[in-house]
């Protein structure tokens, strides 16, 4: 089968074309500035990027020139959308009605339109790439993969908030998680990769980048996760604060005369690393570069962002009873190998050791602790797409 995936953004949509077959990519690309000027960026396998600036209005017209893109004569995938035989939507927020992907209906987009206030940023994004791909491909079959999904099987003890219970119940205030995909992903690489068995296994995934969080897995399943009702709770992060004490939204307000919502802004456009290294970046490898020149603030901010890491691995840890392996993944996950070595040397204790010559190795599958090491520490690539595509793929099938 040929799926298209598709992630979209408010301004933005992000695809792939994936032969599920070979788990080959065919085409990838994005459009930016949907709604602004617009411009594609289109990739085949093997050749170099198109950038094609053009009006998109809309997602409607974001989305014909993917189309267009892809049966282009020359460096078209496919020579008409008779060969797209299903699209995988990313949807951020699915709340409790769907604990797994499932096909695109008219119940499903009933129940997205529902939540979308959980995620007013994303959900109303996703369902536009969703009616706009229906209208010109029809009778193609959709499926909707969800960011809450691989969490819906935490245990009440964990996701609900200690705050009347009648919140929970009237509006679905409670702990969701977010970068399901990823985290379902990479603990079932994890096993396969490290030959365990994962029904019988303890992993826990640390997806660090701009936003970062870690789930605790047992037995394949998710047990808890660090994000919550929205993806700003949790770790520290590129511009987000993770956790604060809530207090903090009502002084801030009262010192800067805001309202909520603006103190949230605060908390996710001006906070994490950002934050503490006073405005000088959100981006680690800016960070560690600054910290490397004597830049105190930057360095701080590092610490801060790999300590909230270790105490929530220790917290997982703890709620497992134990972990059989740690796998990294994401942008810093994958590519930092001195915050993993931080994050790591607060683990010997437990019989943790890293050899920094594994560490050292990016973009593959690797074990980076040594053969002696109590517990796996793996480096796991994410690929969020080929998942979709897996569980896009999944459903139709039955």
């Amino acid at each position: 089968m040929k799926v298209l995936v598709i992630n979209c953004g408010s301004s933005s949509l992000k695809y792939q074309v994936i032969d599920s077959d070979t788990e080959a990519v065919l085409a990838k690309g994005l459009c930016e500035r949907i709604g602004i000027d617009g411009r594609l960026v289109y990739q085949k396998a093997g050749l170099d990027k198109e950038i094609t600036e053009a009006a998109m209005p809309t997602h409607k017209e974001a989305i014909q020139m993917v189309l267009d893109a892809l049966q282009n004569e020359k460096t078209g995938v496919i020579k008409s959308l008779k060969e797209i035989d299903a699209v995988g939507h990313r949807v951020v927020h699915g709340g409790e009605k769907f604990a797994c992907s499932a096909k695109v209906d008219d119940e499903m987009i009933k129940a997205l339109e529902e939540c979308s206030g959980l995620a007013p940023l994303h959900n109303p994004a996703n369902l536009i790439g969703i009616r706009v791909c229906q209208e010109l491909m029809p009778g193609v079959p959709m499926v909707g993969c969800f960011d809450t999904a691989f969490h819906q099987t935490m245990p009440k003890k964990a996701y609900l908030y200690p705050i009347p219970i009648e919140y929970y119940e009237k509006y679905g205030i409670r702990k969701y998680g977010f970068h399901g995909t990823s985290h379902s992903f990479v603990s079932k690489e994890t096993a396969k990769f490290l030959g365990m068995d994962l029904n019988h296994s303890k992993i826990i995934v640390c997806h660090l980048g701009n936003g970062a969080s870690v789930s605790a897995v047992v037995n394949g399943k998710c047990v808890d996760t660090s994000m919550g009702l929205t993806p700003l709770a949790g770790l520290c992060m590129g511009t987000r604060s993770g956790d604060v004490d809530p207090s903090v939204v009502e002084f801030l307000g009262k010192k800067l005369n805001l309202d909520a919502s603006g103190v949230l802004q605060i908390l996710n456009k001006k906070s994490g690393v950002y934050g503490l290294s006073r405005g000088l970046s959100s981006d680690f490898r800016d960070l560690a570069s600054a910290a490397a020149d004597g830049n105190q603030d930057a360095k701080v901010a590092l610490e801060v962002f790999a300590y909230r890491v270790v105490t929530t691995i220790g917290a997982y840890i703890a709620a497992m009873n134990g972990v059989d392996a740690i796998a990294f993944t994401a942008g810093i996950g994958e590519n930092d190998k001195e915050i993993r070595k931080e994050i790591m040397s607060n683990f010997t204790y437990m019989g943790i050791q890293i050899d920094d010559e594994k560490n050292a190795v990016r973009g593959e599958n690797v074990k980076i602790s040594t053969d002696d090491s109590k517990v796996a520490v793996c480096v796991i690539p994410t690929n969020e797409e080929l998942a979709i595509c897996r569980d896009t793929v999944a459903i139709l099938k039955g």
